[in-house]
């Protein structure tokens, strides 16, 4: 009795809004027995028609008939070469519409190798290290425990009302919600899309903390990181003065991968100390307490100077000491040089200097040019 009723309510509502016009002619044949076929195809044909809305039956000043319509090929027709070289050539926006239109073509623009070349084109610098691929891990891992479903999962309701609520739902929300139509969560479209929206947050270090403060220039910090596409800028959250502060609009050309997969707590164990040479660049951890996360901090293996302040890059160190030299701050200052043994540094300092710790030497140009390009207009005290 119950079942009869909810299917005469179904039948009452859908009448209402006119929805018969859809009903196949096999349908009005079967009676009663075919509505789930019917819910389905209704279903089929309101994704398609959002997502290809009807074309103007006015083309180049030529009427097309029904017929002529009717017969035109379907892209799905097309065979599977073609077809997968014109889901190459998409935007990540038109694989994601794509993604959209019907399962068949929703199991081709969601696969790996299609959506590489975006993750890597636009995201590759700023994933390297297994730090970020940790986080992504650990991200997959909390979206599978999750139990909360929505209801354009791939499980979807079940029975009448669960196909019929499912799709008005996608019909409203899939333009503002792409990113949740079924998409594995632990592909490459996910991470790429995730990204994109800003729901994962990934470890990376931030240029010239605060935006070039003073205090903080020719430095970067470690902060976990995410994306605003409105801005096209970055929201970073880290630790200073032991709570959590956040830095937002940040550029594309302040950030980079963390330069070691270590904890920003921990020491780096620097194998590089034997090799430094006299106007070697280095990047050296210094944190103000050892309650504080480390920085690192860009300079040069120090030099002696001759009496006519001529450069001299003979010498570098006394018995088995390197001077480190950060040029950025004028002569005499107290930040302008530390002395490190070469043979077993470990980290020194003081509560008043601060601490220095493991030690980076730079043999990659590129590294070498940010820096330089970061460099301040006048020397610091």
């Amino acid at each position: 009795m119950l079942f009869f009723l909810i299917s005469c309510f179904s039948f009452i509502l859908l009448s209402k809004f006119s929805f018969f016009k859809t009903i196949p002619s096999w349908n009005l044949q079967m009676g009663s027995v075919s509505f789930q076929s019917f819910f389905k195809h209704l279903l089929k044909t309101s994704m398609i028609s959002l997502s290809f809305p009807p074309l103007d039956p006015m083309k180049n000043g030529v009427i097309t008939s029904k017929a002529e319509k009717k017969d035109g090929d379907c892209l799905s027709d097309l065979p599977d070469l073609p077809l997968e070289c014109i889901l190459e050539k998409l935007s990540p926006a038109g694989l994601t519409s794509m993604s959209g239109v019907c399962r068949s073509f929703r199991a081709m623009c969601t696969q790996d190798h299609l959506w590489e070349p975006h993750l890597k084109g636009k995201w590759g610098k700023l994933l390297m290290g297994d730090s970020v691929y940790k986080e992504w891990q650990a991200y997959i891992d909390t979206k599978k425990k999750k139990k909360k479903q929505t209801l354009v999962d791939c499980s979807n309701g079940k029975g009448y009302f669960g196909v019929l609520t499912t799709g008005f739902w996608w019909k409203q929300n899939v333009k503002e919600s792409r990113s949740s139509i079924c998409v594995p969560v632990d592909s490459i479209m996910a991470w790429y899309l995730s990204l994109e929206n800003g729901s994962f947050s990934f470890p990376a270090q931030v240029y010239n903390r605060e935006n070039g403060n003073v205090g903080f220039l020719l430095s970067c910090y470690d902060a976990k990181v995410s994306y605003d596409s409105n801005t096209d800028s970055f929201k970073a959250r880290y630790s200073a003065h032991g709570r959590p502060t956040t830095e937002e609009n940040i550029g594309w050309e302040r950030l980079r991968s963390p330069a070691v997969d270590a904890s920003p707590y921990d020491l780096h164990v620097s194998d590089c100390l034997t090799h430094l040479q006299p106007g070697d660049h280095f990047e050296i951890q210094w944190r103000k307490s050892k309650e504080f996360p480390y920085g690192w901090w860009y300079g040069v293996v120090g030099h002696l100077e001759s009496c006519d302040g001529n450069k001299l890059y003979c010498q570098c160190h006394r018995s088995d000491t390197v001077i480190l030299e950060f040029k950025q701050y004028s002569p005499g200052s107290r930040w302008r040089e530390v002395e490190i043994d070469r043979k077993d540094h470990r980290e020194v300092g003081n509560e008043t200097d601060g601490f220095y710790a493991g030690i980076r030497k730079l043999y990659n140009n590129d590294e070498i040019v940010i820096w330089k390009g970061l460099w301040p207009t006048q020397p610091l005290a």
